[in-house]
């Protein structure tokens, strides 16, 4: 498969910086900051999305708090190990920022706006553990996925997914090593974790959330499954 970004991962945000940028890592002297996007939902609630980017894409005061920008990258994932326990870390790896002007008193701007995307991500993978369905108490459908998705030099992210209704009852059904491609959206989500001394820890989840899915058979015959794009609150 094509491991190229703009084949099997890539995404599009508009959002606005909230909060500071800090230091992340160093490779062959090139530095590397993290942010966060606030990307307002249709519900009227907010994703904060953590961003990635290299000293070479930003200016001076391109990640100013309140800033509005488009990001196109990809959604990737990396291991961190944190008291002798691994963990999955989501980004996104920013590849382009671009600073969105706004001008209130522009209607035909305002139009433009309306109709831009402003959270898509598109990726193209292998189911890598079985997936696990569930329904709530209210009886909403839920399926959890975890997608390995190619990168260059022999690399892979994983990807948690979740999908909703009738896709999730489709997921149930998928067999490990199974390619897909989904195309949704990237939401973080508070959760609480349990820790053995009874403790309770509040953490930031991030996911893809589903609006589409099709199994890529191996003779490039692809099953479209019915879109049922639901906002996750």
């Amino acid at each position: 498969m094509n491991t190229n970004y703009l084949e099997n991962n890539y995404l599009t945000l508009v959002g606005k910086v909230t909060g500071e940028k800090k230091f992340s890592h160093e490779i062959y002297g090139e530095s590397f900051y993290v942010f966060n996007l606030e990307i307002p939902r249709l519900s009227g609630n907010s994703d904060i999305i953590p961003i990635t980017v290299s000293e070479r894409l930003i200016k001076e005061d391109t990640l100013t708090e309140g800033k509005k920008l488009l990001i196109k990258g990809q959604f990737r994932s990396y291991n961190s190990y944190e008291n002798e326990k691994n963990r999955l870390i989501l980004t996104v790896f920013a590849k382009d920022i671009v600073e969105v002007e706004e001008n209130e008193e522009d209607e035909e701007n305002e139009m433009v706006k309306k109709d831009t995307i402003t959270n898509e991500v598109v990726l193209v993978g292998y189911i890598c553990k079985k997936p696990i369905y569930r329904q709530t108490p209210f009886g909403r459908e839920i399926s959890d996925l975890l997608l390995a998705v190619n990168r260059a030099y022999n690399k892979s992210d994983y990807i948690p997914c979740i999908a909703w209704g009738r896709n999730a009852r489709f997921c149930q059904n998928l067999e490990v090593g199974t390619e897909v491609k989904v195309v949704g959206r990237v939401q973080s989500r508070n959760y609480e974790k349990k820790h053995e001394d009874g403790s309770v820890e509040t953490r930031v989840a991030y996911e893809v959330s589903i609006g589409s899915l099709e199994v890529i058979e191996e003779k490039n015959d692809e099953k479209e499954i019915d879109t049922e794009n639901q906002e996750a609150v």
